[in-house]
């Protein structure tokens, strides 16, 4: 078979997989490119977070994750911390908590940004078994109504099951990808999410300092 057979060969449900296997790949593109490193955690902010942490400088650090550019992965996850250490004399002892509970959300979030890979990866197989069912229906048909064994029922029986078979590769061809493209974007979230834990340690424990009359400060500041 012609690589045109093979996409080709699956008839309306092999043209619905092909349509699955186009959305896959934009799909891929677009999350490998939300979940590098740079992008969710940047060494710049996290240097830049790190020196304001030591300074105490929290007003100036909240106001940087807030701006267009803050707006990050471990930017949202600071200022989470920084907002709740900044809310009265206790809220300090509070920060870190505030932090993780962030970075849960922010890993949730972009762990469902990643749900329409895993889709595919579920559908294209069962459309591919959709088709094969399709196919076999057809061949089973044409057993059934041919009065004589003449070349169009050979040709007829051998199409539907061509389609059958051709779908079913069809499936196969798009989700062993997807499963892969997935299971590596979550290890990627997972190990961005571990990054900006430990690059967010010296801002929590800053912030856990931050008591009584300080924190009063820092929150008439905000």
């Amino acid at each position: 078979m012609t690589l045109f057979k093979y996409i080709d060969g699956g008839g309306v449900i092999g043209y619905v997989i092909l349509s699955l296997s186009v959305l896959g790949v934009a799909f891929a593109i677009a999350a490998a490119l939300r979940t590098r490193r740079s992008k969710l955690v940047p060494d710049s902010q996290v240097a830049r977070l790190r020196k304001q942490a030591e300074a105490r400088d929290f007003q100036h650090a909240l106001e940087g994750c807030r701006s267009e550019a803050g707006d990050t992965f471990v930017g949202r996850i600071a200022a989470a911390g920084i907002e709740r250490a900044m809310r009265g004399p206790l809220g300090g002892l509070e920060a870190r908590a505030a932090m993780e509970d962030s970075g849960e959300d922010e890993t949730a979030r972009l762990f469902r940004a990643i749900d329409s890979i895993a889709v595919i990866a579920s559908v294209a197989p069962l459309l591919g078994l959709l088709g094969t069912v399709q196919g076999m229906i057809g061949a089973f048909e044409t057993v059934a109504s041919a009065a004589t064994k003449s070349s169009a029922y050979y040709e007829t029986l051998a199409t539907n099951i061509s389609i059958a078979l051709t779908t079913t590769f069809q499936g196969l061809v798009v989700a062993i990808p997807c499963v892969m493209v997935h299971a590596w974007l979550r290890r990627r979230i997972d190990r961005a999410a571990s990054d900006a834990g430990r690059a967010l340690e010296p801002l929590a424990m800053a912030l856990e300092q931050i008591e009584g009359p300080a924190a009063e400060a820092h929150a008439g500041q905000s």
